[in-house]
């Protein structure tokens, strides 16, 4: 298996906001309660822990970007979703926590 592939906060701002670009689909692999507490606008809330259930609705041919608070939980989640034979899937690097820090001051740390 390929190792997981990691996108900067920055790089991934960039990606989001030019309209040229394909945008990939950002998946929040957090619980709820931390959904509620912080998140980026757009992402899909797909908890890890429910990963078998969602991986199977979604198209293993389209882009991922994988985000969670520091960037383990969606790292795993990446290698997870490799495994099922997802071809392009990347980890936000330190998570929502680095898109406050270098992207987005108004989004809450915790």
């Amino acid at each position: 298996m390929q190792p997981v592939r990691n996108i900067s906060p920055q790089d991934f701002a960039v990606v989001n906001q030019t309209p040229d670009t394909a945008t990939p689909t950002l998946i929040d692999v957090r619980e709820p309660w931390e959904f509620k507490i912080a998140h980026i606008g757009g992402a899909t809330l797909l908890p890890l822990g429910q990963i078998y259930e969602w991986a199977r609705t979604l198209d293993t041919a389209a882009s991922y970007v994988v985000m969670c608070h520091h960037g383990g939980r969606s790292a795993m989640a990446c290698e997870i979703l490799q495994g099922l034979g997802f071809n392009d899937v990347k980890n936000l690097d330190g998570g929502i926590d680095a898109w406050s820090l270098v992207v987005d001051s108004s989004i809450a740390r915790y």
